[in-house]
């Protein structure tokens, strides 16, 4: 079939708005023919009764529900638009309440720095910040922004909240690098508090994943260490400045040749979240 013949065939379709113009302009004839005859013949009565009044009615709630929808859909942009400005004002808020919280995170260090500063008054101290972790989740390596510049050099205790972190082993003009007491090369000269019983305290990364470090080389005759007992640095280090808490007897056992003791320690320090830290800037040899 040719597109011609077809398009011939093809109903013919008058647009909705003519159609509402050709109705309107019957309705107004009517109207005009009303009015001229002034209701005078009972046919013109009846013609517009029964057309003219229902068209009437009828583009009258077709006016009222195109108002209402124009109206709602005004609503609809107002409150959009509202929404969007309450959206920024929550995404401000959002931004401002993250800085206030980091601002006061900043602040409970800085006071527990400063604690820790007052608690070990004796010492020369700086603050310093962590630039740079290890390559795991725990902090057994890491670099601070302080360096040679400001007077570190290897060996000076790291502390954090009035607890032992580890020593400076290498310095640069504005940074050093720092290995904690839960690395596996670390071993340190401690003590029981309690009793003054000796021991070594060793890092150890793999147990650290339960939460705890070792210890070895614990004489203790008389049963008297017990687990909860506070473990500090030991005066005879030759690294560590003495008294310096490490962290807590979390188990015991008795070694094969029934003369020293073995088992683990909860460290006091957080290990998995350290920001700030406080460099002791004097070395346990030049103490007098």
């Amino acid at each position: 079939m040719s597109p011609l013949v077809k398009r011939k065939k093809e109903r013919f379709k008058l647009p909705v708005k003519y159609w509402i113009l050709i109705l309107s302009a019957v309705c107004v004839l009517l109207m005009c023919l009303t009015f001229m005859t002034d209701f005078k013949f009972n046919t013109a009565n009846f013609i517009v009764g029964y057309t003219v009044v229902p068209f009437q009615n009828g583009l009258s709630k077709v006016g009222g529900y195109l108002t209402d929808k124009a109206e709602l859909l005004a609503q609809i942009k107002d409150l959009l638009a509202e929404n969007e400005a309450l959206q920024q004002q929550v995404d401000e808020l959002t931004i401002e309440n993250t800085a206030l919280m980091q601002d006061k995170y900043e602040l409970n260090t800085l006071r527990e720095l400063y604690a820790l500063d007052q608690q070990y008054s004796d010492y020369d101290k700086v603050g310093a910040r962590i630039i740079m972790g290890g390559s795991n989740n725990w902090f057994d390596t890491f670099v601070i922004n302080k360096g040679s510049n400001d007077g570190i050099e290897p060996d000076m205790n790291i502390m954090a909240v009035s607890v032992l972190v580890g020593r400076v082993v290498e310095t640069g003009p504005n940074w050093a690098q720092v290995v904690s007491i839960i690395d596996d090369t670390s071993n340190v000269s401690a003590t029981v508090l309690s009793t003054s019983d000796n021991l070594i305290v060793s890092g150890d990364l793999a147990t650290m994943d339960n939460g705890y470090i070792r210890f070895s080389q614990l004489v203790d005759e008389d049963d008297q260490v017990v687990v909860g007992d506070k473990v500090v640095t030991s005066d005879i280090s030759d690294r560590y400045q003495p008294g310096i808490l490490i962290g807590y007897i979390s188990y015991i056992e008795e070694d094969s040749n029934n003369l020293t003791k073995s088992g683990y320690i909860t460290p006091a320090v957080d290990f998995e979240h350290l920001s700030e830290v406080l460099v002791i800037t004097e070395l346990k040899q030049t103490i007098d």
